[in-house]
């Protein structure tokens, strides 16, 4: 499978990708498909709505926006991951403050694996700009996880100027404590994975809490998992060097919360 990609539902060409490769100013959203459907698709169009008007102040219509994706995936394999980003060519470094409604490119790639394995995190000094959106500006999320990566670790866990934990590089984290939820209280995008496992954790027996965590509580944790759009639950097996216990039977309760939310049809 290659990828598509289109802008405004027409192929896209080097001229018309010329202010995306200029500028970082846009933001996107990430979702797996299937059969013409995604889980949270309602949180995806909600997310795309306010990142158009907080980056340009003018969103896309959803109808325009379902447009866009449809276009995208026809002809398409049945399973496929694809990504929706809003850019607007009028701005520019000499006119920052150009607004209107927002190109929106699609990009149409392989369904992405869930993650499985147990993970291995590093917790690092850095924070998101602006960490409420998902935003294209990804410098300091790709060098945090290659600097975990030469460490041994398999990714980085942020940790604020506030000193508070928050979010990963590509996804959220939650703890268990006792057989309940705990998320961070913390500057950080509210992933759509997130969303859905809140959604359903009453179904398969699980209360949650938001708690301030830093790096003094973060230790007293035994169990953690992340979770984004490809991943509803991957356990977390290490951070920082300690060890922390896996429990397949938790993470099992939590992917049936994650698919207690039926696909949405785009």
């Amino acid at each position: 499978m290659s990828l598509k990609v289109q802008i405004d539902g027409e192929s896209a060409s080097v001229e018309s990708l010329a202010p995306l490769l200029l500028s970082n100013y846009g933001a996107f959203t990430s979702m797996q498909v299937e059969d013409g459907a995604v889980r949270g698709l309602d949180l995806h169009l909600q997310r795309l709505e306010q990142e158009a008007l907080a980056l340009f102040g003018v969103a896309v219509p959803e109808a325009r926006l379902r447009e866009r994706m449809q276009s995208a995936l026809s002809g398409q394999a049945r399973r496929s991951s694809l990504r929706v980003q809003l850019f607007l060519p009028a701005i520019t470094h000499r006119t920052p403050d150009a607004m209107g409604q927002p190109n929106v490119l699609t990009v149409v790639s392989p369904p992405a694996n869930p993650l499985c394995d147990a993970l291995r995190l590093q917790t690092q000094d850095y924070a998101r700009e602006v960490p409420e959106l998902k935003h294209n500006a990804t410098f300091g999320l790709t060098r945090t996880r290659r600097l975990a990566k030469e460490a041994g670790f398999d990714d980085a866990l942020f940790v604020g100027p506030d000193g508070l934990v928050s979010e990963g590089s590509t996804w959220n984290i939650g703890f268990v404590e006792s057989g309940r939820i705990i998320w961070p209280r913390a500057p950080m995008l509210l992933g759509t994975g997130m969303q859905l496992l809140q959604n359903g954790l009453d179904l398969v027996g699980l209360d949650s809490e938001t708690r301030v965590i830093d790096r003094t509580t973060l230790a007293g944790f035994r169990q953690a998992f992340i979770c984004n759009s490809a991943t509803p639950a991957c356990p977390v097996g290490n951070i920082d060097g300690r060890s922390l216990d896996v429990d397949p039977a938790i993470i099992d309760r939590l992917q049936a919360a994650w698919a207690s939310n039926a696909p949405q049809s785009i």
